[in-house]
């Protein structure tokens, strides 16, 4: 039997765990699943006979690396700043490693070692990134085959809830970390570059620069800005791309009304609010907000930001109780943002109940024989239920599938790497079509951002 030790049993650890689990007696499989939490990896391996749960402590060198000499591959599923420890010790007693996070400073400084011992450390293979950087680079790969020249590249991803359990006003819940969504954007200027000019949107603006998608059957959502879209154009080989842009996908409206949030403050990080715990939410919002001797927090809360009573941008506000005399914030030494994150977990956590949604949406502008393209490549993926998530699915999957293709030989290349090579993407995708993430490839005439140029 061969071993793959995984670290941390969490949420998106489930679909990953599981598929392994379906393919251990072909495969000769073994799983050792490793959490913090005894009852967390027992629950993820069920009992199955080729699974072995086991309480694991990261920050225990002894207990860690036991558990990373006995193993033929190591998957981390953990956060990603703790990968690091992980990875030395994968290089020491050289094995194999699976990471679905972005390639880290400290990690990447690890390859001309990790290539010495001919060891493949596979980074950035989950949903975004992973899936989007796989169904990119076969499209991409394709076009440069038949000799087109890449114009614009523009990609889009958004966890959200699905249709059937989308019953707020936001038309969101939180379907992964909270936190991340409340932070998102925050750390600098959204940068691109579109038309061969490079563009910067800050945060006080980002949320109002948004684009619209369309997906048939989904109906209409908006997109607003990455931080960074420029960090793969060399990884891409899209160097002299015109346009290149990517973007966080939400349903149209959402950004408008979150945007109330940032230009009151709330998503500040930066400090912490005197008093937090015995905080009210009405004490809470009338922090932001100017005295006003006979004025409510509501009459405050309209002025400040320029909303009406009949606005759907006020009703969004109401929905979240956020002017509640009752509830309290109960944590200590909590900043704007992490009070902000308490207050939506009220309204945003999905019910046992409701089913997630991921959809992604890529466009590919090239020229080939003089005429200017388009494909659009569109991806929709809905959860079966809160343990099997489309978010535990599209990050766990890949991550399996690579394990297993490593494992078996069939990825040949070292180094600390992410899948943008066809031995990795190409019989990856070709599965998660099986598991339903299948892409909808549609050629689209080539419109650029310029509406008065002549088209072919």
């Amino acid at each position: 039997m061969r071993t793959i030790l995984i670290i941390g049993a969490g949420r998106s650890a489930s679909s990953l765990i599981q598929y392994l689990l379906s393919k251990s007696e072909t495969e000769q499989l073994h799983l050792v699943i490793g959490d913090l939490s005894l009852e967390l990896a027992q629950k993820k391996t069920n009992n199955h006979p080729n699974a072995t749960p086991i309480a694991l402590d990261i920050f225990n060198m002894q207990q860690r690396q036991d558990a990373i000499q006995k193993a033929t591959i190591v998957i981390s599923m953990l956060p990603a700043h703790l990968h690091i420890e992980v990875a030395k010790d994968c290089v020491l007693f050289q094995k194999h490693m699976v990471t679905a996070s972005y390639i880290s400073e400290a990690m990447q400084s690890l390859d001309a070692e990790v290539k010495a011992k001919g060891l493949i450390f596979m980074n950035e293979i989950g949903l975004d990134p992973g899936i989007d950087h796989m169904s990119a680079m076969k499209v991409i790969d394709e076009i440069k085959e038949k000799g087109g020249k890449m114009l614009l590249f523009e990609s889009f991803c958004g966890g959200l809830v699905a249709p059937e359990s989308d019953d707020n006003i936001w038309n969101y819940k939180f379907t992964w970390a909270p936190r991340n969504v409340v932070l998102a954007g925050q750390g600098g200027a959204a940068k691109f570059i579109q038309e061969g000019a490079y563009k910067y949107i800050p945060y006080c603006n980002l949320f109002r620069r948004t684009e619209f998608l369309e997906v048939e059957g989904y109906g209409r959502f908006e997109a607003y800005s990455n931080r960074d879209s420029l960090k793969y154009r060399s990884v891409y080989g899209l160097d002299d791309v015109l346009t290149l842009y990517r973007g966080t996908i939400r349903r149209v409206g959402f950004s408008k009304a979150w945007n109330m949030f940032v230009q009151l403050g709330m998503t500040d990080d930066s400090y912490i609010m005197e008093g937090s715990e015995e905080m009210t939410y009405r004490q809470f919002v009338n922090s932001f907000l100017p005295y006003h001797p006979t004025d409510s927090v509501e009459l405050k809360m309209r002025h400040i930001l320029k909303i009406d009573q009949d606005d759907i941008m006020w009703d969004k506000l109401v929905e979240l109780d956020l002017f509640s005399r009752i509830k309290k914030v109960g944590l200590k030494d909590a900043t704007p943002a992490q009070i902000l994150e308490k207050i939506l977990s009220d309204s945003w956590t999905l019910q046992p109940e409701d089913k997630d949604m991921i959809v992604m949406y890529h466009k590919f502008g090239y020229e080939l024989n003089g005429i200017t393209s388009q494909i659009d490549s569109k991806m929709v993926c809905i959860g079966d239920d809160q343990m099997y998530t489309a978010m535990a699915k599209t990050v766990g999957l890949p991550v399996a599938m690579a394990a297993l293709l490593i494992l078996n030989g069939k990825i040949q290349t070292s180094g600390v790497q992410l899948p943008i090579q066809k031995e990795v993407y190409e019989p990856i995708l070709n599965e998660l079509e099986l598991y339903g993430v299948v892409f909808n490839e549609q050629a689209m005439p080539y419109m650029g951002y310029n509406p008065d140029k002549v088209f072919n």
